[in-house]
């Protein structure tokens, strides 16, 4: 496959340094806020652990308007000795460039696999443009399993807030379980650590004119890597704290997304996923702590409104897409108060996996269809809010795991009807 992203400039920059043990691509669209920062721990993490190792800093920008870029380029440690270290062996090359290709983060990390490919890099880490939280004990917890431990891929495993990350604790994590058989708690976690033997293998797949390239990248990584019998662990990074992402805005889109891309998975790995009954942990890196978490606002009355309306507007679609027994059951939760709602994990589990085979058989467009399961979320996340108001985090988090206990168990309902269908 040629390079068909990089800039003539790039190559020339890439051509002077030669090789690299290390890249950490940075992706970014208006983050001139938070990105130095960002690059000052990055650079940080590089020059305490890996000293001796050749290492590029990589920020692959959407175009920003706000000089993301030059903060990059003036980001830097002006003190060493402030972060214990005496000298660096290596120096620490940054690049940063606009990417080409469809607008979107997967053409971003596009870009970041071909720089790795290029410098054969051993490690590479990606990390978010808006982090507040990262230290520079992150690079290291994503590196060192490559690097040392022969890990292909290392998920990011935070403290989160128990009312943050709805869409991954609901959807996401226990469908990804259920399906790959592989207990990876952060999907969709935005910062990840891969070798280059990986990267080189997310080249060869043709999704760069697809959604994918847009908006699915997460999920897309996380899943190729299971799927293709990589080598998976996770490491322990703290809390993760970044812009807030209001809950409530846009949500359908964001729902859409990642939905879309985890089904349009389901498609290609079928012959991966079927025969896969229960899942295993995976191996864990680094030591768990308890942390601050800054507070999430929720508003269940809007959730539970906008979950009745579905009621009202979707009626004919719910009923295709469920089927009338369960459509009932979605009904009669419609006639609850809100103090009482409360939506059955057995009733939502198979809501998803009727939601996946009418994707699967084309029932509907596919915004149309996932955009239809909306309403039904709201309602299941209010109803988790609901019940997980006075617990502790390691509560909730029990809670979760009974859904993920769910979704394993009834996969044989998922596999039949798909291979009816």
């Amino acid at each position: 496959m040629n390079d068909i992203t990089l800039r003539p400039d790039v190559h020339e920059q890439l051509g002077k340094i030669g090789d690299a043990d290390i890249i950490v691509g940075i992706p970014s669209f208006n983050n001139a806020r938070t990105i130095g920062h960002v690059v000052r721990a990055v650079q940080a993490g590089l020059a305490k652990y890996f000293p001796s190792h050749r290492a590029v800093i990589v920020n692959s920008d959407g175009g920003s308007s706000d000089g993301t870029t030059e903060v990059v380029q003036n980001a830097s440690i002006e003190d060493f000795s402030a972060i214990l270290l005496h000298h660096r062996v290596e120096p620490i090359s940054k690049i940063a460039f606009p990417y080409s290709g469809i607008p979107g983060k997967g053409s971003a990390f596009r870009s970041i696999f071909e720089i790795a490919r290029t410098l054969d890099a051993k490690a590479c880490v990606v990390v978010d443009s808006d982090l507040r939280s990262i230290t520079p004990e992150w690079i290291e917890l994503l590196v060192k399993p490559v690097l040392i431990g022969g890990f292909d891929y290392v998920a990011p495993l935070y403290h989160r807030h128990k009312f943050d990350g709805t869409i991954t604790n609901s959807i996401v994590y226990p469908l990804t379980r259920a399906l790959y058989g592989k207990r990876v708690r952060q999907p969709i976690g935005g910062d990840f650590g891969f070798s280059g033997r990986l990267a080189q293998f997310y080249l060869t797949k043709d999704v760069w004119q697809s959604d994918v390239a847009r908006f699915g990248i997460d999920i897309w990584m996380t899943t190729t890597a299971i799927a293709n019998g990589f080598k998976i662990a996770q490491s322990f990074l703290g809390a993760k704290i970044h812009d807030a992402k209001d809950p409530g805005a846009d949500l359908s889109s964001m729902l859409y997304q990642v939905v879309s891309a985890a089904f349009d998975l389901m498609e290609g790995y079928a012959n991966t996923w079927t025969p896969i009954r229960g899942s295993e942990p995976v191996t864990t890196f680094g030591f768990e702590y308890t942390v601050g978490l800054e507070h999430v606002n929720v508003n269940t009355a809007r959730m539970l409104n906008l979950f009745r309306e579905g009621l009202k507007n979707l009626r004919e679609v719910w009923v295709e897409i469920l089927g009338a027994g369960d459509f009932r059951e979605v009904e009669r939760l419609g006639a609850l108060a809100d103090s009482e709602f409360s939506f059955p994990i057995g009733l939502w589990t198979r809501v998803i996996y009727d939601y996946a085979i009418a994707f699967h058989q084309k029932k509907l467009p596919a915004e149309h269809l996932i955009k239809s399961l909306t309403p039904l979320y709201l309602g299941k996340t209010a109803s988790f809010i609901l019940a997980a108001k006075d617990m502790e985090g390691h509560e909730a988090e029990a809670e979760i795991e009974k859904l993920c206990m769910e979704f394993e168990n009834n996969k044989d309902y998922l596999v039949t009807s798909w291979k009816q269908s």
